[in-house]
C-alpha cells in the first residue's frame, strides 16, 4: 500500500515525512489549508508570457483546491541555472520544472531533443501536429522512464533566430568560426559545429554577461527571449533563420507528484495544460509584433534564404548522424509528420 505523505509545505516536509514512513513511524497530516506547497521553477524572465500564464495557473489551482494546493512560481533562474534546477527536480527539492527537451533535459533523456533538429518545421501548424501527436507522446513515455512525470502539453519557446554583435548572418559561410553561445545540449553544439562555427554551451542565466564581455559574439533564441532578457542591448544584428523550434516540457518529480491526492493532481495538471495552450497563442502573436519592437530598440534584421543552411547540414552528415543516435523507430515517427529528412 502506498503511503501518501501530507504536509503543510511540500518540499520542506518531504524529507522528514519520507524518513518517518521509511522507519514505520506515523506521518502527521497537515491542516486543510495549504496542505501542499509546490515549487514551480524555470529560467524565463518575469515579463515572459510563460511567467504570466504560470502565475494565472497558480491562482486557479489555489482556488479550485480550496486553498489546499499552493503552487509557487519561481521564474528567472531564482532557484538556480537550468542544470541546477534539473538536479533539484530529480531530487525533489523542486516539484515542477519547465525545461527544453533540447536543453539540459536531453542530458538524461537524449531522445527528448529530436524535435529540435535544424530546419525541421516550416510553421506552427506543423509543430503542433507533431508535438501534440504521436511524436510528443513517444517522448513523454521516454521522459517518464527517468522518474519524471511530464504534463501533456508543451509550452512554446518559439522559433529561434541568430543574433550577432559583429556581422549579419546571411549565409552558412557567415557562421564559419563564429563564436556563438548555445544552451547546454548536444544537438545545438552538433548543429553549429556542422556549420563550422565555434559553439560554447552557457546556461541562460549567464547569457547576457557572456555577450557583454565578448566571451561569445552571438547567440540564438526566440524573439521573446531576445526581448525579455534584454539581449538586444548587447547585440546588433538578428537573422530570421527559424533554424530550430523550441519548447518546454513541464515535468514533475515523480515521488512528490504521487504524494499529491489524485483529485489535486488532476486539478494541477489540467491548469498547467490550459496555461500552456494560452501561452502558445501569446507566443504566436509575439512572433509577429516583436520584430517591430526590437527594430525600434536598434536591432538590425535580415531574412536569409534557409535552403542553403539545410543543404549544408545535410552535406555535413548532420541528419544521418542524428538518425543513428535517435534510432529508426523514433525517426520513423518523426518523418510521419514532417516528411523525409535528407
Amino acid at each position: 500500500m502506498t503511503t501518501i505523505i501530507s504536509r503543510r509545505t511540500f518540499t520542506t516536509g518531504l524529507a522528514a515525512g519520507t524518513a518517518a514512513a521509511a522507519f514505520g513511524l506515523p506521518v502527521r497530516r497537515a491542516k486543510a489549508a495549504a496542505d501542499f506547497t509546490l515549487k514551480f521553477a524555470f529560467n524565463l524572465a518575469e515579463s515572459h508570457p510563460i511567467t504570466t500564464r504560470a502565475r494565472e495557473a497558480a491562482a486557479r489551482i489555489l482556488a479550485e483546491t480550496n486553498g489546499k494546493v499552493d503552487m509557487q512560481v519561481y521564474p528567472n533562474n531564482q532557484l538556480g541555472g537550468d542544470t541546477d534546477m534539473l538536479s533539484q527536480v530529480r531530487a525533489g527539492g523542486i516539484d515542477l520544472f519547465l525545461n527544453s527537451g533540447i536543453n539540459v533535459l536531453s542530458t538524461i533523456v537524449p531522445s527528448a531533443s529530436i524535435y529540435g533538429l535544424g530546419f525541421l518545421f516550416p510553421d506552427y501548424a506543423a509543430v503542433w501536429k507533431t508535438m501534440d501527436g504521436e511524436l510528443g507522446e513517444a517522448l513523454r513515455v521516454r521522459i517518464s522512464k527517468a522518474n519524471l512525470v511530464p504534463m501533456d502539453k508543451m509550452w512554446d519557446n518559439g522559433f529561434r533566430q541568430i543574433t550577432s554583435s559583429t556581422k549579419p548572418i546571411a549565409t552558412p559561410a557567415d557562421l564559419k568560426n563564429f563564436k556563438i553561445r548555445v544552451p547546454v545540449g548536444a544537438l545545438w553544439t552538433s548543429m553549429f559545429q556542422a556549420f563550422g562555427a565555434a559553439p560554447t554551451s552557457i546556461n541562460f542565466s549567464e547569457i547576457y554577461s557572456a555577450l557583454q564581455t565578448k566571451v561569445v559574439d552571438g547567440q540564438e533564441n526566440s524573439l521573446a527571449n531576445i526581448y525579455t532578457a534584454n539581449i538586444f542591448e548587447v547585440q546588433k544584428y538578428c537573422a530570421i533563420t527559424n533554424h530550430m523550434w523550441d519548447a518546454f516540457f513541464c515535468v514533475a518529480n515523480k515521488r512528490n507528484w504521487e504524494a499529491l491526492p489524485q483529485d489535486a493532481r488532476d486539478i494541477v495538471a489540467k491548469n498547467l495544460n490550459m496555461a500552456a495552450m494560452a501561452e502558445r497563442e501569446d507566443m504566436a502573436k509575439l512572433a509577429v509584433s516583436l520584430k517591430g519592437t526590437l527594430t525600434e530598440k536598434g536591432l538590425i534584421f535580415n531574412e536569409p534564404d534557409t535552403a542553403p543552411f539545410r543543404a549544408a547540414l545535410s552535406d555535413a552528415g548532420f541528419y544521418k548522424e542524428w538518425r543513428a543516435k535517435y534510432g529508426d523507430e523514433l525517426w520513423g515517427i518523426l518523418e510521419k509528420s514532417v516528411g523525409k529528412l535528407s
